[in-house]
């Protein structure tokens, strides 16, 4: 007779156990994935918010965005067909505060009108400090010439219909047509060529086009203070 003990096969854990032990992991590996998934909208939240541009609301009521390059910044040299007829350099205007007006362009007579009102206002323009206003568009320039020259217009109008300058400028980032046209953008450039002031009223969700006169010069008179 052999003295070898004979071994018993191992307990059966009751199905109901494993049951639980299964759903227990499952649960766990779903709290794990709602966590990571946490865990990334917050770094998109979080990167979307850093590069947003900042929101101002001037005492004036008007709210307006802060695009980049901004206020401290070397505004972009550029050299544009303008509707003079002539070629427009910044430098041209090295030495003399100028009033960069970034605008939609011949499908926005809000913005021309914009410029009636800013031309009508000359007197009040220059007391607060501006030389020259020079606006860009991407319109063609011969179509820009014949625009000013029906509005009476003396504002020399630059043509960037590649959008290479207006990219540099961050301007079509502000406007009802997405990125393919200018929005509704100030940029004060310096003597030195720096940034004083920007602001690009264009954006989302106003989308505004026309800026009275006395409440654009409000606010680029308290953003030059500040």
């Amino acid at each position: 007779m052999s003295t070898t003990a004979r071994k018993k096969p191992p307990l059966r854990r009751p199905d109901a156990v494993i049951a639980a032990e299964r759903d227990t992991r499952r649960r766990r590996l779903s709290w794990l994935l709602s966590a990571a998934a946490a865990v990334v909208a917050l770094v998109v939240l979080y990167a979307v918010f850093s590069t947003s541009p900042a929101k101002n609301t001037s005492s004036s009521g008007t709210s307006y965005d802060v695009g980049s390059p901004g206020i401290g910044k070397t505004a972009p040299a550029f050299t544009l067909a303008a509707s003079t007829g002539k070629q427009v350099s910044l430098s041209d205007y090295r030495g003399k505060n100028v009033l960069l007006y970034f605008q939609e362009g011949l499908t926005c007579q809000p913005c021309w009108d914009q410029m009636t009102a800013l031309e009508k206002s000359t007197a009040k323009v220059k007391a607060v400090g501006v030389d020259d206003i020079v606006s860009i568009t991407s319109d063609p320039a011969d179509l820009i010439t014949r625009k000013t020259k029906d509005m009476g217009l003396t504002t020399p109008v630059l043509s960037d219909p590649d959008l290479k300058i207006s990219r540099q400028y961050g301007a079509n980032q502000y406007g009802m047509m997405g990125t393919s046209r200018d929005g509704h953008s100030f940029l004060l450039v310096g003597p030195d060529g720096t940034i004083r002031w920007r602001a690009d009223y264009g954006g989302a969700p106003d989308y505004t086009m026309y800026v009275p006169v006395n409440k654009l010069l409000a606010d680029l008179r308290a953003g030059v203070k500040s």
